[in-house]
């Protein structure tokens, strides 16, 4: 390690969430990059940095630091320059002049202990001297937060999160109870802050020490999408993280139980503990669906079978007995889930739907989880769809919310008739408990999805324990349609879905076949697999269907890692497909080089950036851009330190450099990025990867994605590891359980 005393001269990039900076630093002898975690610190800041040099691929050498102290600035030039740059509330550049000039050498000790001084200079009213003086001294106690909890093993990105939730006093609150970093900070490691506490002199036997193993524990076991767990296995994960007897923790189960931080469920003899948020969103789906469901049906058509006979006439479609089925318990009740596999005609009963209660002069709402998801459901029913959030303006709720014991949204009713959620698989325990709420008894609820898919990304599974209850009624489509049934692609999901092998085409010349629409080319070597995807999507395609990458291809992967995870396949494809042309504006950010015709996704939830949507006649302007949207960058304008995005709704955004975090390149995603999105070509990559992402449903779920033509390329040992891999995760949930027993 080195160590270097200097001024951050240049900020050239600092991530506002975790003040992750790229800046330059400016030492007596030398100049260089430096890279690392610096939060409160900006430009013009006095420095000591410890860290080493490390050689990027792309940008050269640079200084990686791991830790820092912010040091008092050491000459008066060096504190005029701090004191000018926006640091000190009320300061400017001239008024930082007169100080320095008034006081010299003593302008720390007015700053800090003689404030009254400073209104000496004029313009400086007494009030305005001791803003000045609270400010300088809160920037510099904000500074011993990053010291202080550097000596805990927990890092500078942290630091940030910890002032903006505790305020000047942190340190000392930390010390009185090290346990609330926990609840502050999302992913911190336990341990750390547990050393932390015995350093600071807390007993192992303490019970905040207790309770807050107990709460750890719940809160890390939600990351892999449960919501509750057995309380045997609780205690014995907690004996072994805190090496502490089963009676201290049945006394910490007690004592948080009795301040409803957590709920103990008893089913058939088995306990079950939950964070008291979790139990109480799962409790609040059943109660609110079966009350939906009892309420008095009003919106029913009268004379449904010449309905379904008018609608075959109109649309020319013939109905299928199970449609017609699906349709009727759609009219006979007022909550129906509809739920199968592609080609089975969901979208034909949506439309059907719309057809008949539309003619009946009902309102209908139609909505799905992400913005494309509801994109497409706008494209097959030729209806406007929104997504969840912005129907049930939802706004800002965080992951840290939902911790809390009590949810602070409370939803705005939704002015409708019927209401039909596509994707329902995707829509997670807090989605479906909001949108739940936001429903008037006697409105018609219609869920539509697939459940053999990936479960949501947040917590639960709520599809597919709605359906194990059988308390809703559930139509089961599990017929293939002809027209379908001539698709490989269907045909082999459908194979997968059943743990079948595919029927394929191994042909990596992909000679035109107009019945063809599956390929499968097997290959071992992972730098032949790239070489495939390059070349496919750079003029293979265009030959052979005319299909272009821009407007038609999607590469899916099940993983972020490796030469075929979607980092490194997205630079290789990007260097294929936009390679850097001299003369246009190019943005480094975050390891990534941004170019004018990049294809993005923004891969974080922003309820607050503008958007505006021109078209012939009139401006939309908005808020909100949603984790899984995808666009191109239009302009990258130096001038103005930002770049454009044109999204695929036509919207266009503006993100200035310092957010660039939000977005990443999307020539290729993972496939669980994809849900809910179809493409016209998907080319699928399957490496050998972890074997939590190796299953039947992941690889079910990526088939699904393509509309006209898939391609498969990998190891087909693989392939066949997946296809038997049913998914042993599964969820530990009580939604099923609550729905059975509720009434």
């Amino acid at each position: 390690m080195e160590e270097k005393e200097g001024i951050l001269e240049e900020i050239i990039y600092q991530n506002e969430v975790n003040s992750y900076t790229v800046g330059i630093f400016r030492t007596e002898a030398e100049e260089f990059t430096v890279v690392g975690y610096l939060p409160f610190i900006n430009k013009g800041d006095s420095l000591k940095i410890i860290g080493k040099f490390v050689e990027h691929r792309d940008y050269g050498e640079q200084f990686k630091i791991e830790t820092f102290e912010k040091l008092m600035p050491q000459t008066l030039e060096a504190l005029e320059k701090y004191l000018a740059n926006g640091n000190v509330k009320g300061v400017g550049p001239a008024t930082a002049t007169k100080i320095i000039k008034k006081f010299g050498e003593e302008t720390i000790q007015v700053l800090k202990f003689e404030p009254d001084k400073l209104a000496q200079i004029k313009g400086i009213s007494h009030d305005k001297a001791l803003e000045i003086s609270e400010s300088f001294i809160e920037n510099w106690e904000v500074w011993q937060i990053v010291g202080f909890l550097e000596r805990f093993g927990i890092g500078a990105e942290n630091a940030k999160k910890v002032y903006d939730m505790l305020g000047v006093n942190a340190i000392s609150e930390i010390e009185a109870d090290p346990y609330i970093l926990i609840e502050i900070s999302r992913g911190v490691d336990f341990k750390q802050i547990d050393k932390m506490a015995i350093e600071l002199g807390i007993q192992r036997e303490n019970q905040k020490r207790i309770k807050s193993g107990i709460k750890y524990a719940l809160i890390k076991i939600t990351y892999n999408g449960h919501c509750c767990t057995l309380k045997s296995n609780l205690i014995e994960y907690v004996e072994q993280l805190l090496n502490v007897n089963e009676v201290i923790i049945e006394e910490g189960i007690i004592n948080l139980r009795a301040n409803k931080d957590i709920v103990i469920e008893d089913r058939d003899g088995e306990e079950w503990v939950y964070l008291y948020s979790f139990y109480n969103a799962e409790k609040q789906i059943a109660e609110r669906i079966i009350k939906l469901q009892k309420a008095k049906i009003v919106k029913k058509v009268s004379n449904i079978e010449k309905e379904l006979k008018m609608v075959e006439e109109k649309t020319d479609m013939l109905l299928s007995e199970k449609q017609k089925e699906a349709i009727r318990a759609i009219n006979d009740n007022n909550v129906t889930i509809i739920t199968g596999g592609p080609g089975t005609g969901k979208t034909t009963i949506i439309k059907s739907i719309i057809e008949i209660y539309k003619k009946k002069k009902y309102k209908i709402v139609l909505c799905a989880p992400t913005g494309r998801a509801a994109k497409r459901m706008t494209e097959t029913t030729g209806e406007e769809a929104s997504t969840l959030h912005r129907l049930l303006e939802i706004g800002k709720v965080d992951e840290e919310s939902l911790f809390k014991k009590e949810s602070e949204y409370k939803g705005t009713p939704i002015d409708a008739d019927i209401i039909i959620v596509d994707e329902v698989s995707m829509v997670d325990m807090f989605i479906m408990s909001y949108l739940l709420d936001c429903i008037y008894l006697g409105t018609k609820l219609i869920l539509v999805g697939d459940s053999d898919q990936l479960p949501s990304v947040g917590p639960g599974s709520v599809l597919q324990d709605m359906i194990s209850s059988e308390r809703i009624t559930t139509v089961h489509l599990d017929k293939i349609f002809r027209q379908a049934a001539r698709s490989k692609i269907i045909v082999n999901a459908h194979r997968v879905n059943s743990g079948k092998k595919f029927i394929e085409k191994d042909d990596p010349e992909l000679e035109p076949d107009s019945n063809q629409d599956f390929f499968f080319i097997k290959e071992n070597n992972q730098e032949k697999v790239l070489e495939q995807v390059l070349s496919l999507c750079n003029g293979r395609l265009k030959k052979f269907g005319d299909y272009d990458f821009f407007q038609s291809i999607q590469v899916l992967s099940p993983t972020k890692k490796g030469m075929l995870g979607t980092k490194e396949m997205n630079k290789s494809l990007q260097q294929e497909l936009n390679p850097h042309r001299e003369g246009e504006p190019e943005k480094a950010s975050m390891g990534a080089i941004f170019r004018i015709g990049d294809r993005v996704m923004q891969i974080k939830n922003n309820y607050d950036m503008y958007w505006e949507k021109q078209d012939a006649d009139s401006l939309e302007v908005g808020n909100g851009v949603f984790n899984g949207e995808t666009g191109t960058i239009t302009n990258i304008s130096e001038k103005e330190k930002n770049i454009t995005v044109k999204f695929d709704d036509e919207k266009v955004c503006w993100y200035e450099f310092n957010e660039l975090e939000q977005i990443e390149h999307s020539y290729c995603i993972t496939i669980h990025k994809a849900q809910g999105s179809e493409f016209d070509v998907v080319i699928m990559v399957v490496p050998q990867a972890a074997p939590m992402l190796l299953t039947r449903n992941l690889l079910y779920t990526g088939l699904t994605r393509a509309k006209k033509l898939l391609i498969v390329i990998g190891n087909d040992r693989v392939i066949d590891y997946m296809i038997q891999n049913v998914d042993s995760k599964k969820r530990n949930t009580g939604l099923e359980y609550k729905l059975k027993n509720l009434y």
